[in-house]
């Protein structure tokens, strides 16, 4: 029930009912309603700034889902990109070498997208940036493929006319590959075993066990098969022709003679430790025109990409030899 409130009349000297006009009430209504919308729309704006809706903790699961998801592109591409940089490296190095063919730059290998911005369209979002690099990474990546696909199939073009070429050049490991970790020693600068100086390593060292079979690695004719070259005791030379000469130190004995010849993948000795050596293992050259050259990029035709991107890392890593 409504108050009612009286006012003191002096003139007659008695309280009086307060009669309110109709203009009155309505300013009393008016401010009622304003102040309710002015309250209910504060109450609103709370509850949208700090308490989620079902819709808005449905959408924000699915942000952060999207956002996992794109990173985990990322990793995939940049595990893509090492990959595909192993070949490209050997395909420059070894393939396009082989065949007398020009290297394909690095510039046209890495180029981008010039000119007009292709991703315009992804701006203005919140994840903007993150959508644009991932697509920008991709599409770099699709053309680093379509550039090392095209060299490819000149590759396969040349070598139609070089099948003696490619039987021959030395191309996988001359030890088994199931174990990598066997690769004790890289090609350069080692330290000596026996003197503890830097010393320029010439091969790789392979350590497995004594009687470990030895294969030759490209098709080729028995250059020697003796232990009368200082420091390599029992050991296989074997000429692949095309100036490629390949060697295998440090055996037990072996399973060819001087003057036979070999095919890839035939057993022509066993590992060692005779000569100049600390353990048994097999010391691996690969000669081109009478120079060293790295074997490491000579196993193609016998590792994936990831086993050669791990014997590479192995390779780099400077320490002592074993001979």
């Amino acid at each position: 029930m409504a108050k009612v409130k009286y006012y003191y009349d002096s003139d007659t000297l008695s309280y009086r009912k307060i009669e309110l006009r109709k203009r009155d009430k309505f300013r009393k209504m008016m401010v009622f309603v304003v102040a309710s919308a002015m309250m209910g729309g504060l109450i609103v704006f709370f509850m949208y700034q700090f308490v989620e809706s079902p819709k808005q903790k449905v959408l924000k699961r699915e942000l952060e889902n999207m956002k996992l998801h794109y990173e985990l592109l990322e990793k995939k591409m940049a595990q893509a990109e090492e990959v595909l940089d192993g070949i490209q490296k050997r395909d420059n190095n070894i393939y396009r070498t082989y065949f007398e063919a020009n290297p394909i730059p690095e510039e046209q290998r890495k180029a981008g997208f010039g000119g007009v911005n292709r991703y315009k369209s992804m701006e203005g979002f919140d994840n903007s940036q993150m959508i644009i690099n991932a697509r920008r990474d991709l599409d770099i990546l699709s053309k680093q493929l379509y550039v090392q696909s095209k060299s490819l199939d000149e590759i396969i073009d040349l070598a139609k006319d070089k099948e003696e070429l490619l039987a021959s050049i030395p191309a996988i490991q001359p030890v088994s590959k199931q174990d990598l970790t066997r690769m004790a020693s890289g090609f350069g600068w080692r330290l000596d075993p026996f003197t503890k100086a830097r010393k320029r390593h010439k091969g790789m060292d392979f350590t497995s066990p004594r009687g470990t079979p030895v294969y030759a690695t490209g098709n080729g004719k028995v250059l020697r098969a003796d232990s009368n070259s200082s420091g390599y005791g029992k050991h296989i030379r074997i000429d692949h022709g095309f100036g490629y000469i390949t060697l295998y130190g440090h055996l037990s004995k072996y399973n060819v003679k001087r003057g036979q010849k070999v095919k890839r993948g035939d057993l022509i000795g066993y590992v060692g430790s005779t000569g100049r050596s600390q353990a048994p293992h097999l010391h691996y050259e690969v000669r081109y025109n009478k120079q060293q050259v790295n074997p490491i990029n000579f196993y193609y035709g016998d590792l994936s990409p990831q086993e050669f991107q791990e014997m590479l890392k192995m390779a780099s890593q400077e320490g002592q030899s074993l001979d």
